[in-house]
């Protein structure tokens, strides 16, 4: 899954816990047992997505660390390489833009 996919999942799902705790703020003055048993079962939910969420946010930060320590090892171990390659991409980018 891209970053963009991932950051964009993770804050739909904080929209949803959100969404999900102001409806159980929301429905606080209905007793009924019905009610009741509804609430704490959205409330079981959110706490368990938010559980899910926070392994999700520390599993893509703990990834996303590992990317950029390989990046950066490359680049110490292979100087020349890496600016060859900025310089290539460089070259691609500027035909790219060039031809508008």
């Amino acid at each position: 899954m891209s970053e963009v996919t991932t950051r964009t999942l993770i804050d739909d799902l904080h929209a949803v816990v959100a969404d999900a705790e102001a409806l159980v703020a929301a429905t606080a003055g209905d007793v009924s047992d019905r009610a009741r048993h509804a609430r704490q079962k959205a409330t079981d939910s959110v706490e368990a997505a938010r559980t899910r969420l926070a392994a999700l946010e520390a599993d893509l930060k703990r990834r996303a660390k590992a990317v950029r320590d390989d990046a950066t090892e490359y680049v110490q171990d292979n100087p020349w390489q890496s600016v060859g390659i900025a310089a290539a991409v460089g070259v691609v980018i500027g035909v790219l833009l060039g031809r508008r």
